[in-house]
């Protein structure tokens, strides 16, 4: 009896992550829309619009886990969008996207604004990862 509610409270544990993992995607991928896409393009394959007029090469984000041994480099995807870590894309004309969220978030709470803007760059990583090759 025992072992049939831990493998419930398991299943359940596991689906409920596994949606708030989708909610996320979901959710990143409208933010990388609206952030992201006019430069490394709706596809994420460094072909946006603004591409024509840019003098420094966008990355095809697609790519990633490629790149890196086929592992998902999450941490370091984080950093970049984050941009106030010291880590900066391109050398340094990526929008600094953490500060952003900051300024987005108007929870009027330290830890609401944290959140919030971490929440952002998490959803983003999570649908960058979700469209790797």
């Amino acid at each position: 009896m025992k072992l049939t509610v831990f493998y419930s409270v398991l299943t359940s544990t596991l689906l409920a992550g596994s949606l708030a993992v989708a909610q996320d995607a979901d959710v990143g991928k409208s933010t990388y829309e609206q952030y992201c896409a006019t430069c490394h393009g709706m596809s994420g394959a460094g072909d946006g619009p603004l591409t024509e007029i840019m003098t420094t090469s966008v990355p095809d984000l697609t790519t990633l886990a490629a790149s890196n041994d086929g592992a998902f480099p999450m941490l370091d995807v984080i950093h970049i969008i984050d941009g106030r870590t010291g880590l900066r894309a391109h050398g340094g004309p990526m929008p600094v996207y953490g500060a952003l969220f900051d300024e987005e978030s108007h929870s009027n709470s330290a830890y609401g604004d944290v959140l919030y803007t971490r929440g952002k760059m998490l959803s983003v990583a999570y649908y960058l990862e979700s469209i790797q090759k």
